[in-house]
C-alpha cells in the first residue's frame, strides 16, 4: 500500500495519477463511494481510495468515541490490504488530506474530527510500504 497525504488542492490527484497511470479504479469518498473494495471477480488491478478524512468525518455522526471510529477505519483499511494481499498485481494506493495544519478549531466536534483523522492517518502511515507526503505539487517521499 502507498499512502499519499498532504495539504487539500496541492496535487496529490495529479501526482497519483501521474506516478499510477494504470489506475483503473478510484474509490471516493468525495463522489459518494463508500470504503468498500471492488467486487470479486472485477479486474481492478491498481486502486486508489481517496478522502479519508471524509470517511472519518462521516463515522463521527454515527459514533460516539474515537476510538470507535478509528476501530472501523482500520477494519475497513484492513479489508483493502487483504484485497491487495490477494494477487501479487494489485496495488492499493490511499490518498488523504492533511487537516492537522493550521488553528485548532474550537468546536468540540470539529477538533474530534482533526484528531480522530490524525490517528487514523498515523494507522495508515503505519501500515504503508511507501508514503509520501504531497506539497505544492512536490511530492517528498516519507517512507
Amino acid at each position: 500500500m502507498h499512502f499519499v497525504t498532504g495539504g487539500a488542492y496541492n496535487g496529490k490527484r495529479k501526482w497519483v495519477k501521474k506516478h499510477y497511470p494504470t489506475a483503473s479504479y478510484w474509490c471516493s469518498a468525495y463522489d459518494g463511494a463508500k470504503m468498500e473494495p471492488p467486487v470479486e471477480g472485477e479486474d481492478h488491478y491498481v486502486v486508489v481510495v481517496e478522502g479519508v478524512e471524509h470517511w472519518v468525518g462521516a463515522l463521527l455522526e454515527e459514533e460516539t468515541t474515537l476510538s470507535a471510529v478509528r476501530e472501523k477505519m482500520a477494519k475497513g483499511v484492513q479489508a483493502w490490504l487483504e484485497w491487495e494481499k490477494e494477487n501479487d498485481k494489485r496495488k492499493l494506493i490511499i490518498i488523504g488530506t492533511d487537516i492537522s495544519k493550521g488553528i485548532v478549531p474550537i468546536e468540540k466536534h470539529d477538533r474530534m474530527w482533526r484528531d480522530g483523522v490524525g490517528w487514523v492517518y498515523q494507522d495508515i502511515a503505519e501500515q504503508a510500504e511507501k508514503m509520501d507526503v504531497i506539497w505544492y505539487g512536490v511530492a517528498q517521499q516519507l517512507k
